[in-house]
């Protein structure tokens, strides 16, 4: 056992010591040692619940022979963070997460892993430690929030987000926006819909790393308790037959899991993330591949943003193994890859049928015959830049008109609620990057408002920062190389052109190559925003969107 390193033999006793100090017991450390990893906190409503189900993650291991111990990790929510300076902290804080986790399990040499997670930078830092420690590891997630209801509808937080924007445009009044804000969130569990933290959960679940149900039982439903009992248990049969993360976070894997993305049309951070998480496994997951993959992959769900339903729905038709057996019918999912089940895909999917065909549509009549994401480039994002297209209505994905030019989120917020974008702009928000942020802030407030005020199909926005999972209309994100890094989009101007071409995948500044050239030429780097501490250092190392905003 990896365990004995710190706990067999003559030298181990004064070790075995400072555990007794801590109340294990002999039986106990001859046990195989899991640790356990708790992102439980009382700032994150997808985590204020997560010492329920690390509970039952450890009663699990206790139950299958195993000796599981406790330690914790941070975690930032995105919503709470938005539209302030504490977003510039969120993305940074996936790294944070694993470099904490890869100390504390490379100090105290573990024999596997239980990773109890949620939210939007959480669930990837946890996956990215697991695959660069690569000892046998589980996700186990809080589960997702249920939707609220008002007047009949189901809403969530972006209908509050949205509200904003609709009290500005007089659409509803201050009495209004409060029935939206006491009533969008009714209680733990990660946002209800297809945002940043569901597509995750999702993805976890699709790459193999979850057991299925880990992306959508909802965060209040018995099941959840269960489902973590069963991961603790799961864990100690990854331990004796020794299967690591690794094994199971194949090439293939990934690609079964960006074809669930596009099938759901998941929030465009998991282009962030899923590259990332791969890069720890010595994997390159080009940008192309995602449009390659879409290309392919229908997309069989619209959740909200996209639509009316919500991860409750999506779980009460089936699940996530129900979409992988509707994409296997058309081969585009590898059935023969091992999961943390211990199983098979194909074992896993066995018979899971859509129970919904509202929620999840049959593949021979999708949404769309291409996936929720598209990456796009053209000479404004020679790198990449990436838009949830499923998101998008039909009258937007092909769309010509004047820069707005911002060099921060918040004069495109304020430009925004006073009502001084007009039908047609191209809102451009720059300096916003991994870099330039720094931090790469979410747009979520500037998007919302867009919508709330009525403009999601007139007003394309274009950013080198990023969007929440719960953005919708024509929400352009990463454009690489950002404005700090001198990419084309820090030379644009006020009322020049800019075409959008989702279909064909292009976005164009309409310059010629001598007047970019030039204007790039002319073109100085802005003083760092900031100039000391976390972000400072995160900053000096991080790469491009395009590049999953890796350190390099």
């Amino acid at each position: 056992m990896r365990s004995d390193l710190m706990k067999k033999g003559i030298k181990r006793a004064p070790h075995r010591s400072l555990f007794k100090a801590m109340g294990y017991t002999d039986e106990e450390l001859n046990r195989p040692i899991i640790g356990v990893v708790n992102s439980a906190n009382e700032l994150i409503p997808g985590h204020i619940h997560l010492d329920r189900i690390t509970q039952a993650a450890k009663d699990g291991v206790r139950m299958a022979g195993g000796t599981p111990m406790e330690f914790p990790v941070i975690g930032v929510c995105d919503g709470i963070a938005m539209n302030h300076s504490g977003m510039k902290y969120s993305l940074p804080s996936r790294e944070l997460i694993a470099d904490s986790i890869e100390t504390v399990a490379k100090a105290c040499p573990f024999d596997g892993l239980v990773l109890v997670t949620n939210c939007d930078k959480i669930v990837p830092g946890m996956l990215m430690a697991a695959l660069r420690i690569n000892i046998p590891a589980i996700i186990i997630s809080g589960g997702p929030m249920l939707a609220g209801f008002l007047h009949g509808q189901s809403i969530d937080l972006i209908s509050v987000f949205e509200g904003v924007g609709k009290l500005a445009a007089n659409k509803i009044n201050k009495k209004e926006l409060k029935e939206l804000e006491d009533e969008g969130c009714p209680g733990a569990g990660s946002c209800s819909g297809m945002f940043t933290a569901n597509s995750m959960n999702c993805l976890s679940e699709a790459l193999g790393m979850a057991l299925p149900g880990n992306g959508t039982i909802p965060a209040v439903s018995a099941k959840r308790i269960r489902l973590a009992k069963t991961a603790g248990m799961k864990i100690m049969e990854l331990v004796a037959k020794n299967i690591k993360p690794r094994d199971i976070g194949t090439l293939p894997a990934f690609e079964n899991a960006l074809a669930v993305e596009m099938a759901l049309g998941s929030s465009t951070n998991t282009v962030l993330h899923l590259p990332a998480i791969a890069n720890e496994a010595r994997i390159k997951l080009d940008l192309e591949l995602f449009n390659k993959i879409s290309k392919k992959t229908p997309n069989l769900c619209r959740l909200s943003p996209a639509g009316k339903h919500h991860l409750e729905d999506l779980d009460r038709a089936g699940g996530i193994p129900a979409v992988m057996a509707e994409l296997s019918k058309k081969g585009l999912v590898r059935k023969d890859l091992i999961t943390v089940t211990g199983k098979r895909v194909g074992e896993n999917i066995k018979n899971k049928k859509i129970l919904d065909k509202e929620v999840i549509r049959p593949i021979s009549n999708p949404y769309s015959r291409e996936g929720g994401i598209a990456i796009l480039r053209g000479n404004l994002a020679p790198e990449g830049a990436v838009v949830k297209q499923s998101a998008v209505d039909k009258t937007m994905l092909k769309h010509r008109g004047e820069a707005r030019v911002f060099d921060s989120e918040e004069e495109a917020m304020k430009a925004i609620i006073n009502r001084r974008i007009n039908k047609g702009d191209v809102v451009v928000i720059r300096y916003e990057g991994p870099k330039g942020g720094p931090g790469m802030q979410e747009m979520l407030s500037p998007t919302s408002a867009i919508a709330g005020i009525g403009l999601d199909k007139d007003v394309a926005l274009l950013t080198d920062g990023r969007f929440s999972g719960g953005t919708r209309g024509a929400s352009i994100g990463h454009i690489s190389p950002e404005a700090a890094e001198g990419g084309p989009i820090a030379i644009v101007q006020n009322g020049d052109i800019i075409e959008i071409d989702i279909p064909n995948k292009k976005l164009t500044l309409e310059l010629s190559p001598q007047e970019i050239e030039e204007r790039l030429r002319k073109w100085k780097r802005p003083p760092a925003k900031i100039k000391q501490g976390y972000l400072y250092r995160y900053a000096q190392r991080v790469s491009s969107a395009g590049q999953g905003a890796v350190f390099k």
